[in-house]
């Protein structure tokens, strides 16, 4: 087997000397106890890291040629006699198959390595009923949140970090350092009790996600409700025109843009909050309240949300003209002309307004394509802070401004005709121009400079109130001290 850039740590050994507590093992004899798809990941990465591996399994010769040819595949008995850190890639329920090897185990390491199919399935977590099984041998819970293609083909694109639990710390040491070697992070999550929590996590599903989720679902309701009652329920009820065909696509893409706009811009309302705050105590040492603290944590998710629904929205304009109604439309208008002898139709208005709304369209989507690409670990770990604040706050803030002027675009002079105010509510783009105008002008008000010097002062540390020590110099050129104010 050719181990390519498995052959290489994936942390460098400058990471190690960082953490005195932990030595490399590399060389270390590993055992692992099982043959499935993720004993056989990890025994690849134990071997590319230099450890030397033993497999246990129930039937060694059918199995060995699954594994990697360093590796060495016997009996479990046998395995378990050749190493004293034995992983155990096992199932809950066939636990019970190994107490036949309870002497033999008796005073080993057993990494337990599994997961349950569903949250708290269990009243106790699968490492502690390991350790009640074997209470001769010390267990540590880790290596749960890692999966078997992150151990193929490495931690570069995955989560580096490896949680470890368990009561005794000289294991955990262990178990860390082996961690360690193979490229990952350990992190001590502390004693065993910690095994259920750190077993829940592989089974959450996208627990960052719930709430910009159900912001962008009750946001896209609300809108499509209300193009609805605009685009299909007023011209039935006025006109006694059946519009309903326009639901699938015309309505749903009317709807999009809005969501998507709203979206940005509650990406970057919550850091003028912040900022409100900290200017009106004078101090950025306040904890902002629960909501706003939540809100800020939720900024990428809700920028990525923003990013589907404007990208949805460029693929529904697309298909417009697609459609069998828009080229029913096209004929009819064409019949209509001829039969009025129209010869030229051209609004040099309307032209201009297409184009310049279609351009800075085109522009913002860009714009919000970097966003969502800069926001990856993978690209986000080769930025610096600078170019990573710049592309997210500078970069997102034009996306901002160039996504307003899309909307005015297209609304254009349609605000002020009385015939677009239907059942009297008005344009949905005028509604969707409330919250993004409204961060563009607290930008605008923060970034002057008696504003902007003064919440920098209060960023770096200036508190109001607070006295402070300064220092001037006397008449003969000394130095004398005194207090102050910082209000001063």
């Amino acid at each position: 087997m050719s181990g390519g850039d498995m052959a290489k740590p994936l942390l460098g050994h400058g990471s190690m000397e960082g953490d005195p507590s932990i030595t490399p093992a590399a060389g270390q004899t590993i055992g692992v106890l099982g043959s499935g798809d993720f004993a056989r990941s990890l025994a690849i990465r134990l071997v590319c890291s230099g450890f030397k591996v033993v497999v246990g399994s129930r039937n060694p010769k059918r199995k060995a040629g699954l594994f990697p040819s360093a590796a060495e595949v016997t009996f479990q008995a046998e395995a378990v006699k050749k190493t004293d850190v034995i992983f155990v890639a096992v199932f809950r329920e066939h636990y019970s198959t190994l107490c036949d090897l309870a002497d033999v185990l008796a005073g080993k390491i057993l990494v337990d390595v599994s997961n349950n199919t569903e949250i708290n399935h269990h009243k106790e977590s699968n490492a502690e009923y390991l350790a009640s099984l074997f209470p001769a041998c010390t267990v540590v819970k880790g290596f749960n949140v890692v999966s078997a293609w992150t151990l193929q083909s490495g931690a570069r694109d995955g989560n580096k970090q490896v949680l470890i639990c368990s009561n005794n710390q000289e294991a955990k040491r262990t178990v860390a350092e082996i961690a360690q070697v193979m490229g990952f992070t350990p992190v001590d999550m502390g004693c065993m009790s910690s095994a259920r929590e750190i077993e829940n996590i592989p089974l959450r599903l996208l627990p960052a996600w719930k709430i910009p989720i159900f912001l962008a679902l009750g946001l896209f309701l609300c809108f499509f409700t209300y193009n609805l009652v605009r685009q299909v329920i007023h011209p039935y009820i006025r006109e006694q025109k059946n519009k309903f065909y326009k639901i699938p696509i015309e309505v749903v893409n009317t709807t999009l843009p809005c969501v998507a706009y709203v979206m940005l811009s509650l990406v970057y309302l919550p850091g003028v909050l912040a900022a409100c705050s900290q200017l009106y105590y004078g101090t950025k040492y306040r904890r902002f309240p629960d909501w706003l603290d939540q809100w800020l944590q939720h900024r990428k998710q809700i920028g990525l949300l923003s990013f589907f629904c404007a990208a949805l929205h460029a693929v529904y304009s697309l298909c417009l003209p697609m459609r069998r109604s828009h080229r029913y439309q096209l004929i009819e208008m064409a019949v209509k002309q001829a039969v009025e002898k129209k010869m030229n139709i051209w609004v040099e208005e309307e032209v201009w307004r297409m184009e310049i709304y279609i351009s800075v369209g085109i522009i913002a989507l860009g714009l919000l394509s970097l966003l969502a690409i800069t926001s990856l670990p993978s690209i986000a770990n080769s930025l610096n802070w600078r170019e990573f604040s710049f592309i997210q706050s500078t970069l997102g803030f034009i996306a901002l401004v160039i996504s307003t002027l899309h909307t005015l675009t297209y609304g254009w002079s349609r605000a002020f005709d009385e015939n677009q105010y239907k059942f009297y509510l008005p344009p949905t783009y005028t509604l969707t121009l409330l919250v993004p105008c409204t961060v563009i002008l607290a930008k605008v008000i923060f970034s002057l400079p008696c504003i902007q010097q003064r919440l920098l002062r209060i960023r770096r540390g200036w508190e109001k109130g607070r006295y402070v020590k300064f220092v001037l110099p006397s008449a003969t050129g000394e130095y004398s001290s005194g207090e102050t104010s910082s209000n001063v």
